[in-house]
């Protein structure tokens, strides 16, 4: 089974101002090296006209981490990026913060915190998927047990993601595999063994967790 990791979600945008300096943050997936550069890229064609885009970018696959300043004091912007991503354990991530000068120096201190505060704003924008195998099952019981079958699914991990109502009612979920028996098990207690529990196929997939 491969090992889970989390990426980020989709993209995400923050933005932060102190002293009249305003920061915009870009969270982006990125699969590759050349998918994070391309990113980087078009945010800097999009705002040409800022003084700095500091990023940080982590790659799964190679173990590929990358940050830059861009001009600004060594340590006090792609470090701090770098940082957020890391805390969080994403992969597969690029992140962009622009800065639009403001006339005022910040500091050392003052630079840390908005980077590291529109890099944060972002990434809750952008939110995060888990990437792991799941099972995919199939769930049928009689109308007047669904909401039995229902209650139950929370508790075992369970994301719904189709129904279907026919003379019965089908459910079609996915739950993190090695689960499989123990929602059987609680389900048959349940519903008196009505229920009947189909394992259609393993599968490696996101599900978004925030």
């Amino acid at each position: 089974m491969r090992e889970s990791y989390l990426i980020p979600a989709a993209y995400g945008e923050g933005r932060y101002e102190d002293r009249r300096s305003k920061f915009i943050g870009e969270i982006f997936p990125a699969d590759t090296p050349e998918q994070a550069v391309e990113h980087i890229n078009a945010v800097k064609a999009k705002y040409r006209d800022a003084r700095h885009h500091c990023y940080a970018y982590i790659i799964r696959e190679g173990n590929y981490m990358r940050y830059s300043d861009d001009g600004e004091p060594q340590g006090t912007a792609g470090m701090p990026i770098l940082d957020v991503l890391r805390r969080a354990e994403l992969t597969n991530i690029c992140c962009v913060v622009t800065r639009y000068f403001g006339g005022v120096l910040l500091g050392t201190g003052g630079l840390v915190r908005a980077y590291t505060k529109s890099t944060q704003l972002a990434l809750e924008a952008a939110g995060i998927c888990r990437m792991s195998r799941y099972s995919v099952l199939l769930i049928t019981c009689p109308y007047s047990l669904l909401g039995a079958v229902q209650n139950l699914l929370p508790a075992h991990d369970c994301v719904v993601e189709d129904t279907e109502y026919a003379a019965d009612v089908t459910l079609t979920v996915t739950i993190p595999e090695g689960g499989e028996q123990a929602l059987t098990a609680a389900l048959c207690d349940a519903t008196s063994a009505a229920a009947e529990v189909l394992c259609l196929e393993s599968r490696f997939m996101g599900r978004r967790v925030r």
